[in-house]
């Protein structure tokens, strides 16, 4: 069902984009915008986690610079039947772990210094499990294409308030046009932000509930989940993007400014609710 949920959701996002396009240029911006999406999910197909370890500058680790992390993934992998990822070391003192990479096979992992100093070996195979299980489950491709379409509405968004501003006292453009262009440049975005949370939201969920099973131990998971909140809250994340926030185990940004007020992520509360119930259940 949240498979289900994400393709629909993915497919309006991409549907809003394209008459956004038509409502600026006609049909001819919405077939623009058509072949744009198109190019957009090719790039972020295979250069996205380039991009990605790039702005966080991250680098490849060794298994003797981490020798816990490359055993428990290597472990887990197993269980998941997956290939073995990339291991790669984030330098930041923000608790916080990630995946990217357009398939199981090109898979890279990334951890913080931060992560890495706060969670014990336990809750630290817990958030690996959920970063495997975003692999497993193929939400990094999903992830990916929807952050660039989205980040594109809100470049088409921008055009609108241009248009407006420059062109709405023109002769030839009437009223009506005026009330469009205003319309797409405050609800547009809105409507790219709540779908792609909606994606995000659900593909957390999927990915803790997914990572659980693979260790039989849904309060590691948990507890690092209490843990990164805290840690997050008192070290937010420096330099970097909002629109990446999604791609975090928890949102990094948090109470850096106001855009990380509409997390990408559940609460955490709620997440360690269901983790603690599928706990009692095992």
């Amino acid at each position: 069902m949240n498979i289900f949920k994400t393709a629909v959701l993915l497919t309006a996002l991409t549907i809003l984009f394209v008459l956004i396009g038509g409502f600026l240029g006609g049909r001819s911006g919405m077939l623009t915008a058509f072949m744009f999406a198109i190019v957009m999910n090719f790039v972020s197909y295979w250069f996205s986690s380039k991009i990605v370890l790039f702005m966080y500058k991250a680098k490849p680790a060794k298994e003797e610079e981490v020798p816990a992390v490359y055993r428990i993934v290597r472990g887990l992998t197993e269980k998941a039947q997956l290939p073995m990822p990339k291991i790669y070391i984030v330098p930041n003192p923000t608790p916080n772990a990630f995946a990217t990479g357009r398939n199981p096979k090109n898979a890279v992992v990334a951890v913080t210094d931060g992560i890495l100093r706060l969670l014990n070996e336990e809750e630290l195979e817990g958030v690996l499990a959920h970063e495997l299980a975003h692999v497993k489950n193929r939400d990094i491709l999903i992830a990916t294409i929807v952050a660039t379409i989205a980040g594109a509405i809100f470049m088409l968004a921008d055009m609108a308030r241009w248009t407006m501003m420059f062109g709405g006292r023109s002769r030839e453009r009437n009223n009506s046009n005026v009330i469009v262009l205003l319309v797409v440049s405050i609800l547009a975005p809105i409507a790219a932000m709540l779908i792609q949370l909606a994606i995000s939201r659900s593909e957390e969920y999927r990915a803790d509930q997914t990572g659980a099973f693979f260790t039989k131990k849904p309060l590691g998971l948990a507890n690092a989940l209490k843990k990164l909140q805290l840690g997050v809250q008192h070290v937010p994340m420096a330099g970097g993007s909002p629109t990446t926030a999604h791609m975090f185990i928890v949102n990094p940004f948090r109470g850096r400014d106001f855009a990380a007020l509409f997390s990408t992520h559940p609460p955490i509360e709620k997440r360690v609710a269901r983790l603690e119930a599928l706990a009692k259940e095992m």
